[in-house]
């Protein structure tokens, strides 16, 4: 899929189907389970620009992908124009386009100058868009920003009209602020933004069934969602199933196999998969299994086989 076909997405009359940058888990193999459950876009997870331009080990280990895992966007932290558009330009080859982050919140993000206090600095995102922009030959790369929001919204709507105009491609608003964590997610503030812009916007936070993406999308008006725990609880969320199918584990055992995933982030997986279709005992024996074998074992004898 080339980077034209990506905007075309937009053009559904349908919100788009995002899958969110999950710092371990948005990985090459979780990506193409759900992409098999009408997931439109996936991200990876957070990347350090200046890591990843700073040793090869880094680039191998935090950037896998293959023909079939697109359309891709790969998420970066950065904090100036020049290591961002590097990093921007070594995986454009292989990607669909890039993503600033302005919404992570923890604390060792902000303190080393990433995530969610760029919000507060409209200038310098607006230059590293831009910078991204002009470093890019392809036209149709796009290069996007996820923000949190202000508690004074009209920052975040400046913001958002001061990166639309250096050149953005589409922004995805989380829905609360740098402070806030299991709170509401405020959908009116995603609204006016959405209001103010003219560029797509997407919508995050809290969405973890069709019927959220729905009432998210009568709500706001938004071009897209994009889904982080309720897909991890079920990655079938997008094809409209209420918890995760069978199938769907039966799937993430056929591929965790065959892309080699590790152990800890396989069983990571199942423990997220099951914990609603599952009974606490089934649950404590589960959590508690060290082997694959163990877990295939006993997926076969609680669930049935295929």
């Amino acid at each position: 899929v080339d980077g034209g076909d990506l905007m075309d997405l937009f053009n559904r009359g349908r919100p788009v189907r995002v899958c969110a940058p999950m710092v371990r888990y948005s990985k090459l193999a979780f990506r193409c389970l759900v992409r098999k459950y009408d997931c439109d876009v996936c991200f990876t997870p957070m990347i350090i620009a200046a890591d990843f331009m700073r040793s090869a080990k880094a680039r191998d280990s935090e950037f896998t992908t293959n023909k079939t895992d697109r359309p891709l966007i790969v998420q970066f932290a950065a904090k100036d124009a020049h290591t961002l558009a590097e990093a921007a330009c070594v995986v454009s080859p292989f990607s669909d386009g890039v993503d600033l982050n302005c919404g992570c919140p923890q604390r060792w993000a902000v303190s080393e100058g990433y995530g969610a206090c760029l919000i507060n600095k409209p200038e310098l995102v607006k230059d590293m868009v831009r910078h991204v922009r002009n470093q890019i030959d392809n036209p149709n790369y796009a290069v996007s920003i996820k923000i949190r929001i202000h508690k004074d919204l009209r920052k975040t709507v400046d913001l958002c009209q001061k990166v639309e105009a250096a050149g953005v491609s589409w922004i995805t608003v989380h829905g609360r602020t740098a402070d806030e964590r299991h709170q509401p997610v405020h959908y009116n503030a995603i609204k006016t933004i959405k209001d103010s812009l003219s560029i797509p916007v997407i919508a995050n936070g809290d969405i973890k069934s069709m019927q959220d993406v729905e009432a998210v999308y009568e709500l706001t008006g938004v071009d897209g969602v994009m889904a982080a725990r309720g897909l991890l609880a079920n990655p079938a969320m997008f094809a409209g199933y209420e918890e995760t199918p069978l199938q769907c584990v039966w799937d993430w055992l056929d591929i965790a196999v065959e892309h080699g995933t590790p152990f800890t982030c396989f069983h990571h997986h199942l423990i997220y998969m099951l914990e609603r279709i599952s009974s606490q005992p089934e649950r404590r024996v589960f959590n508690s299994l060290s082997s694959t074998s163990a877990v295939v074992d006993f997926l076969h004898s609680t669930y049935g086989s295929m």
